[in-house]
């Protein structure tokens, strides 16, 4: 029995008799539905509880009743509205929040769940669900800011719960609070040091911190582990790349590839390489590749914009640039690569557009690796803690 029915119980077989004075009662009685649930059977008991709100429209704990029946029977989607009215009918019944917010994370409806769920949390400040099932929520919903500050105490009270600590990790690495993000990885590497996915992210963490040598040792932990392992060898690529180890960078990447031929970042990255050698047909290759297989990758249009250039092929090199300002258009060296071409096309009033563009942007540093890593999907661990009962 959940709280708020063990709670009000009393105060509902009151209400019962009272309403039984005033008009007909229906064929079965609450009692009934209730001896039902006993037994398991919470699809006869939502139909005794469906024919007592036909019968009192404002019975808000039979509302409640007929959503919690719902549920057990994994029908989230009919038990939010009962959930809904029972709240409508009485905002201070104790629980029907949590089991709300439940009902719309079950379904993933990870936004809709927040407000029913802070909501809880916020009248039982102590509730571990409330508080799991919230931050969960915001992970969901991709707040991850909101998701680390309310997981965190909840990690802290179950520290031994190696899911929990990988959502509030993988909350704070996507907020990039890379502090945060690391000392939570290197628990999960302390707690399982043979994982691979764990050394990676403790790697991704690192180099958000700048210490990309430490990044470096851990991608190279994780390869070793687990050589299979999809992008870590994308990954320890990358971090070579950054660091200009482009001969290291290169086995790597091309390592992802035999792994996995369609990796678009792979062939982006190699193209890069390529046209920082000078060998503009195989960066061509590599890049015509990349882009042909993922369409948001700004690397691959802004170096192939640069192999078409050299070779002349002005504009085909024009609508890679501006593929590539498309895609970050704060970032100086689209525009400015553009204004050399229509300045060598003749074209000086767009060549000033671009030259103009140049002039109120500034290089950015190259992008973390977690931020040009693969997505991963959301985590088996998404799925909702089971409640008492459900």
């Amino acid at each position: 029995m959940i709280y708020w029915r063990s709670n009000l119980l009393p105060l509902y077989v009151c209400c019962v008799v009272v309403l039984a004075l005033a008009a007909p009662a229906p064929a079965q009685s609450p009692s009934d539905a209730l001896a039902f649930e006993q037994q398991g059977n919470f699809a006869e008991a939502a139909r005794i509880w469906q024919a007592v709100v036909q019968h009192n429209p404002r019975d808000a704990a039979a509302f409640a009743s007929l959503g919690f029946d719902l549920a057990r029977q994994q029908k989230y989607a009919e038990a939010v509205p009962a959930y809904q009215k029972a709240l409508a009918l009485n905002p201070h019944l104790p629980g029907i929040q949590l089991d709300l917010g439940l009902a719309e994370f079950k379904q993933g409806h990870f936004q809709t769940a927040i407000a029913p769920l802070f909501a809880a949390l916020t009248a039982d400040p102590r509730s571990d669900q409330a508080r799991t099932l919230l931050g969960m929520s915001y992970y969901g919903a991709h707040r991850f800011s909101e998701a680390a500050n309310v997981l965190r105490p909840a990690s802290d009270a179950d520290p031994l719960n190696l899911e929990l600590r990988e959502i509030l990790a993988q909350s704070c690495l996507s907020a990039k609070q890379y502090n945060c993000a690391a000392h939570e990885f290197k628990k999960i590497v302390q707690m399982n040091p043979d994982s691979a996915a764990a050394h990676m992210l403790t790697g991704e963490a690192l180099d958000g911190l700048y210490k990309t040598d430490d990044a470096i040792a851990e991608f190279e932990t994780a390869a070793k582990l687990a050589p299979q392992e999809p992008n870590v060898h994308f990954g320890l690529g990358y971090l070579y790349w950054e660091k200009k180890r482009y001969t290291d960078a290169e086995r790597e990447f091309k390592a992802e590839l035999a792994l996995d031929p369609k990796h678009a970042q792979a062939l982006a990255y190699l193209g890069d390489i390529s046209l920082k050698n000078n060998d503009l047909d195989s960066a061509k290759q590599f890049l015509q590749q990349s882009t042909s297989l993922q369409k948001d990758l700004r690397i691959a249009y802004l170096d192939l914009g640069n192999v078409l250039m050299q070779q002349e092929h002005y504009q085909e090199a024009i609508a890679a640039f501006k593929n590539a300002e498309e895609l970050n258009p704060n970032q100086p060296d689209a525009p400015y690569r553009l204004g050399r071409i229509y300045a060598k096309m003749g074209n000086s009033q767009l060549a000033a557009q671009e030259f103009a563009k140049v002039k109120k942007l500034h290089k950015q540093k190259d992008e973390a690796v977690s931020l040009v890593m693969p997505k991963t999907q959301t985590p088996a661990s998404m799925e909702a803690p089971p409640k008492d009962g459900k």
